[in-house]
């Protein structure tokens, strides 16, 4: 016989005891979610720093003496500032400088010869000032005596302190503050172009009774298989100086603007048609019945039934290109010219001037536009409401050979362009000398005599994929697990999924300098995986996490909670219900999750483009490197074979679900 009380005794507020599952449960969340802080927080947060501090040579800091040429009577005690005074050698405006900056001792002292048998004395006036003897870095307020042939070798280094001054230097320059504007203009004209030609394509497959609908779905996902530079190099032969068709464009460029547009329809396309397709395949045939009931037209019933069902859709879309334009660093490199984008003013400050601070600066401005596109399209999502209720009734599109015959000429048109770019992608990597030898020949596959990394580049992209397949599957499906199936521990859960949503707002090029801020810093205990191929996995499943989170908690919800109740009232351990039901229930999720993040490690070239070593080198990063080189035809054959690849993982993952599902999910 059981008490049932239907009210709780005043006093002290009851709290639920956490069980041993939940204690458990809880130390994992708090692993990975410590992974995540380790692998995003922290790097964002030195880089953030990084980029309000200004460096500049303290004058003042440093003194001198000199002596006499017998070596044993030393001069009066002076500043460098006061030498500076005297001689003027350092102008004010060179004494501003980066982190890695030196200022040559022996300026100060214009009759100084290393063969002198003067000696020289420096300290600084307090114990953070530091200058460089050859190579050893001294520091504090003690004499250090040196000879005339070691003191050619003293060099000072600047004092740090925080400030905009980077930002102001920043806006000051009117060629990198340029491409801001150019960086907004070429997404938002990317969106309008990407949106317009995918929710078309959507309409086409959900609204008319077209043919090879299931042929079209696969061709217009092939632009996700291959990395964004890809298009850039077809678009250089197709519209190039030397293109098959440069007359086209009637004396305009591809270099710049219209390669850039193009581009990046070409290579965003997918990931709006997939949204938008998914928003238009949700539709209750009523509200077409009663349109038609009440005798609107077909524009009337499109502007007040289709488009305002997949609104929602459209602006997800919206700003998933916007973002992945504005972030892109790939395709700018190639194509861009000399039109100036946010994405590569990062690296041409990083790799090709080494100005580590401006970097950081250009980073944190391109954080902006990301973080802001992605908290309204997060918004926009919380505001929607369902469209199909249970009495809903499927919608069936009727023939209708006008439409249908429309609808198949421009998915025929979209296809030939899709195809078009892969099949001259093709044409480059067969070629002995475009456009003059048009002869067959493979030697454009001879990666090893090539700049780039040669075909252990290809291997190490395969090691990364196969890598951040199978450990991000684990920890992001394990995350996702903790998150939606602990009891209680709700900031806790606030807090992990905050974390594994942060990713999505970062772009690849901001991530990559922030590990090298982080990790390349000796005092970090982490600092021994920087440069191997460990911190390229942690990059790589960091930055595409946030898609693989949500494909694995939608998975979950799927899931009826009564078996974590029934599991617990069996007295099982959950880690049993974990690998017996969760898993294979989940299956289809988990290996959607590792062929994607198997796709995405074999194409990024941005998260990845400041980490790699001599050893690590990765096949994305080849075509960049063979493209700079001027080996376009060899860094198409490198970007076919990561194609290739892609292609044979996924019908691999399809035959490896086919038999899996078969045997895990009869009971569906």
């Amino acid at each position: 016989m059981t008490l049932a009380l239907d009210f709780a005794p005043p006093g002290k507020r009851v709290r639920q005891e956490s069980s041993r599952d939940d204690r458990i449960k809880l130390g994992f969340m708090a692993v990975i979610g410590l992974y995540l802080i380790i692998a995003l927080g922290a790097p964002l947060a030195v880089m953030l720093s990084k980029s309000l501090s200004t460096y500049r040579f303290d004058l003042a800091a440093f003194e001198f003496q000199v002596s006499d040429e017998t070596g044993a009577n030393w001069g009066p005690v002076v500043t460098a500032e006061a030498l500076n005074q005297q001689l003027g050698a350092i102008t004010d405006e060179e004494l501003d400088s980066s982190s890695d900056g030196r200022l040559a001792a022996t300026k100060f002292f214009p009759d100084f010869s290393f063969r002198s048998p003067v000696q020289y004395r420096i300290r600084g006036t307090s114990a953070d000032t530091a200058f460089l003897a050859g190579s050893t870095l001294e520091k504090g307020t003690e004499w250090r005596e040196y000879d005339s042939g070691t003191f050619r070798r003293v060099v000072l280094r600047p004092a740090s302190s925080l400030g905009l001054e980077n930002f102001k230097t920043y806006f000051s320059t009117p060629a990198l503050a340029r491409s801001i504007y150019n960086s907004v203009l070429m997404a938002a004209i990317s969106t309008v172009v990407t949106i317009s030609i995918a929710f078309a394509l959507a309409y086409g497959l959900t609204r008319s009774c077209m043919p090879l609908k299931g042929l079209f779905r696969g061709i217009l996902t092939i632009p996700i298989l291959v990395p964004s530079l890809l298009p850039g190099i077809a678009l250089v032969y197709l519209f190039g100086n030397q293109g098959v068709f440069k007359d086209w464009l009637m004396g305009y460029s591809i270099y710049g603007p219209i390669g850039i547009v193009i581009g990046s329809v070409f290579f965003t396309l997918p990931h709006a048609f997939l949204i938008i397709l998914t928003a238009l395949s949700v539709a209750d045939a009523r509200h077409y019945e009663a349109a038609a009931s009440l005798k609107a037209s077909k524009w009337r019933t499109f502007t007040t039934v289709t488009v305002p069902g997949a609104r929602y859709g459209l602006v997800s879309a919206a700003f998933v290109v916007f973002t992945l334009v504005i972030t892109d660093f790939g395709l700018p490199k190639v194509i861009g010219g000399q039109y100036g984008m946010l994405a590569v003013d990062i690296y041409k400050q990083v790799i090709g001037q080494q100005n580590f601070e401006m970097g950081a600066v250009v980073s944190v401005i391109l954080l902006v536009p990301a973080i802001l596109a992605f908290a309204v399209d997060r918004r926009m999502q919380k505001r929607q409401v369902a469209l199909l209720s249970a009495r809903a009734v499927p919608y069936s599109p009727k023939p209708n050979a006008r439409l249908d015959a429309i609808c198949f000429a421009f998915a025929c048109l979209v296809s030939l362009f899709i195809l078009g770019m892969i099949a001259m992608c093709q044409i480059a990597a067969l070629v002995k000398f475009w456009p003059y030898d048009l002869t067959l020949t493979t030697k454009n596959f001879a990666f090893d005599l090539m700049d780039g990394g040669g075909w252990a580049a290809y291997g190490n992209s395969i090691q990364l994929a196969l890598l951040t397949a199978l450990f991000g599957s684990l920890v992001v499906f394990a995350g996702a697990y903790m998150v939606e199936k602990a009891d209680g521990f709700r900031l806790g859960r606030g807090i992990f999924h905050f974390l594994a949503m942060m990713p999505m707002a970062v772009p690849g090029m901001v991530l990559g300098l922030a590990y090298i801020f982080f990790f390349n810093n000796p005092a970090n205990p982490l600092n021994a995986i920087y440069g191997t191929m460990t911190i390229l996995v942690v990059s790589t499943v960091t930055h595409f996490y946030t898609v693989a989170h949500l494909t694995a908690l939608t998975a979950l919800k799927q899931m009826d909670p009564e078996f974590e109740s029934v599991a617990a009232s069996l007295k099982q351990p959950f880690h049993r219900l974990f690998f017996r039901v969760t898993v294979p229930v989940c299956l289809p999720a988990i290996l959607n999750i590792a062929i994607y993040l198997f796709v995405n490690a074999m194409t990024t070239v941005s998260a990845v483009v400041f980490l790699y070593a001599t050893d690590t080198k990765l096949a994305s990063v080849a075509v960049l490197n063979m493209d700079d080189a001027g080996d376009i035809a060899p860094a198409a054959a490198m970007g076919m074979m990561i194609f290739y690849t892609n292609v044979a993982a996924k019908l691999i993952h399809a035959l490896i679900a086919r038999g899996l599902l078969a045997r895990t999910q009869a009971w569906r």
